[in-house]
């Protein structure tokens, strides 16, 4: 019985030294955001461990780096960053966490939308959300802008890991097959809703892209904040909007306050087609875990909604 104890024990010994070795050989990567961290993991594969500064359902917007989170950067090889504004407060972290290794900003060589590209005409009441100065950052709402994302994830993992370039290229190749396809699929879920339907109202202006690319045309609330109530004016003024652009159709987002638009549809005939996940992915339980999920849950939500199969 001793012998076979210690038979176990040694065993199990030898079973959490290599796993410590298998972590140990792992790349360290930080990113951003869920949507970022995804991708990394779509081209890591098992070669690399992912940290996020920014969780699943959390609102990028209203992020402000604290000290666990400068910590999260020792010991990392890599650093992922959207870029185009949307992370302001990432030079003052990587500055303040003594961090000197490698850092990507993914979005590299995607042509961005600019405030002008995408604002609609004054007249309809159209306003922005939030102020990202000239660039609009939510590229990863075009499938196209993400194959660009991924090569340059691909190229930084090789950079600081090239032992494994091999398995970083494989997976990227196999994974842009993937984003054809649902490049294909959103194209065609599209072209399933009447032109004259393609049009809804979302809580903030993160769908632009989405928009220039796929057909669909969103509007974004006007008054929209996570903090305070909306206002009698607030609502006034959507209700306006509603009615000078024909829109049926609103929806929420998992990072906004949905109040404004709950209020609304009480007082016109708009439905409320869903929530649509915008700046983060939903937790892995959820219908939105993974980029590909994303894009897919939000296609269908939509197309199901503006083709009259929801609600």
């Amino acid at each position: 019985m001793r012998r076979i104890f210690s038979i176990l024990a040694t065993l199990l010994v030898s079973t959490l030294m290599v796993a410590t070795a298998q972590a140990a050989d792992k790349v360290p990567v930080v990113a951003s955001f869920s949507i970022i961290g995804d991708l990394v993991k779509q081209v890591g594969g098992d070669h690399v461990t992912v940290a996020l500064l920014v969780g699943p359902n959390v609102d990028m917007h209203s992020f402000q780096p604290s000290p666990a989170n400068s910590s999260k950067l020792a010991g990392a090889k890599l650093v992922v960053l959207n870029g185009l504004g949307l992370e302001g407060w990432a030079d003052r972290l990587i500055k303040a966490s003594g961090y000197h290794g490698a850092t990507l900003v993914a979005s590299k060589g995607v042509k961005a939308l600019t405030a002008h590209e995408h604002e609609h005409d004054e007249g309809h009441g159209h306003a922005k959300a939030h102020d990202h100065g000239a660039s609009d950052p939510h590229a990863w709402q075009d499938v196209g802008n993400v194959k660009i994302y991924v090569t340059n994830i691909r190229d930084a993992l090789i950079g600081v890991d090239p032992a494994n370039a091999a398995a970083y290229r494989d997976n990227a190749e196999r994974y842009l097959g993937t984003l054809d396809a649902l490049d294909r699929d959103i194209r065609a879920a599209v072209a399933t809703i009447p032109a004259d339907k393609r049009r809804l109202i979302t809580t903030h202006d993160a769908f632009n892209y989405f928009e220039k690319a796929y057909g669909i045309e969103f509007f974004a609330a006007q008054g929209v904040s996570g903090d305070t109530e909306p206002s009698a004016r607030d609502i006034a003024r959507l209700i306006r909007q509603i009615k000078n652009e024909k829109v049926t159709t609103v929806f929420f987002e998992n990072v906004e306050s949905d109040r404004l638009l709950s209020s609304i549809a009480k007082e016109t005939n708009a439905k409320v087609g869903g929530t649509l996940y915008s700046d983060a992915l939903s937790p892995a339980d959820g219908p939105a875990a993974t980029y590909v999920d994303m894009m897919r849950y939000n296609t269908r939500t939509i197309a199901d909604a503006l083709s009259g199969k929801s609600g």
